[in-house]
């Protein structure tokens, strides 16, 4: 649970694309109450083919951004041309970039939960994961007494892990409860906080982001490259998805403009298969921060190819992003 809703299974949609030789797969997969589904992207790859799909992944994604497909979809057709010109290159997709592997581990999160019910949880998730962060979600709708039972019930419970404590309010707070909750989260040994306030309300950053207690990042007021501009002289760094930004090749060039502007970055993850991750993971040696985990949660995971590893999402030696649909 987020403080935008409950989410406990998602529809998702696999795309494929063939030379006659080779394959390169991508997948959709939608966000928390948006308006993006399975069905309707389909439908826009379907009307978006007849027209023909460009070989190269940077022109085809501005004919699909000049078409209106949604994110999550230019997002499956993106990391499947991107999937596709490694296995022709016969060749690991982080290596063709010219990337590192990335030796970040990803965070772990634990959704809003009743306290007694994250005391359960949390050991079973760093138990299973072994992984070094928790990314603990706020923002709850109960008000901001419930973050702290919640925050208290999930840091008690990961002590003996020894992990870093990072918190996701998705937009849950306002510009007061932010100020107080960042000061309260500060003097508990929190890394950073996500998304205070609501996308619509990057105003408020402003002041928020003067004599700030930890750093601040954004992630729903994020969806391409321009976006980071108008948040700049606010917050500490950005959080892109490849679902928000419509795959890899946007994600590139919001690293770039983040870095130029001095922030750190951060990629995350819908409720995404293993296919999504392996792209992510593909390119996690350019982020500070990773929060690649949804395929971890996944009873079962459709597909493979993600591992982690020592608590960090690697990138596998085979051609492409490494990962595939399980037989």
């Amino acid at each position: 649970m987020i403080s935008r809703g409950l989410m406990a299974s998602s529809e998702n949609l696999f795309v494929s694309v063939t030379d006659g030789e080779h394959t390169g797969i991508g997948e959709l997969s939608p966000a928390t109450g948006s308006s993006w589904t399975a069905k309707k992207g389909q439908s826009q790859l379907e009307a978006f083919a007849t027209s023909g799909i460009s070989a190269d992944p940077h022109t085809n994604y501005l004919n699909m951004r000049h078409a209106y497909i949604d994110p999550p979809a230019m997002a499956a057709l993106d990391m499947a041309l991107w999937d596709l010109l490694g296995k022709q290159a016969n060749m690991p997709l982080y290596k063709m970039l010219g990337l590192p592997k990335s030796t970040v581990p990803t965070s772990v999160t634990i959704g809003i939960n009743p306290p007694e019910v994250t005391r359960e949880r949390v050991p079973a998730i760093l138990s299973l994961t072994g992984a070094k962060c928790l990314k603990i979600k706020l923002g709850s709708p109960e008000g901001r007494d419930h973050d702290k039972e919640h925050f208290i019930a999930a840091a008690d419970s990961a002590k003996p892990f020894g992990v870093k404590l990072r918190v996701d309010a998705n937009g849950g707070w306002t510009v007061s409860e932010a100020r107080m909750m960042c000061e309260w989260l500060a003097e508990r040994g929190v890394d950073y906080v996500e998304q205070p306030l609501a996308e619509g309300h990057e105003d408020g950053l402003l002041d928020l982001f003067e004599n700030r207690p930890l750093a601040i990042y954004v992630d729903e007021s994020i969806r391409f490259s321009p976006d980071v501009v108008s948040v700049a002289d606010r917050v500490d760094g950005i959080n892109l998805k490849l679902m928000k930004c419509g795959g890899i090749t946007e994600a590139v060039r919001i690293v770039a403009t983040a870095k130029a502007f001095g922030l750190k970055t951060m990629i995350g993850c819908m409720s995404e298969t293993s296919i999504s991750i392996a792209a992510g993971a593909a390119i996690g040696g350019l982020f500070d921060h990773i929060d690649l985990d949804s395929h971890l949660n996944l009873k079962p995971d459709p597909a493979n190819g993600a591992p982690i590893v020592n608590g960090v999402i690697v990138p596998t030696e085979r051609p492409g992003h490494g990962a595939a649909l399980n037989a």
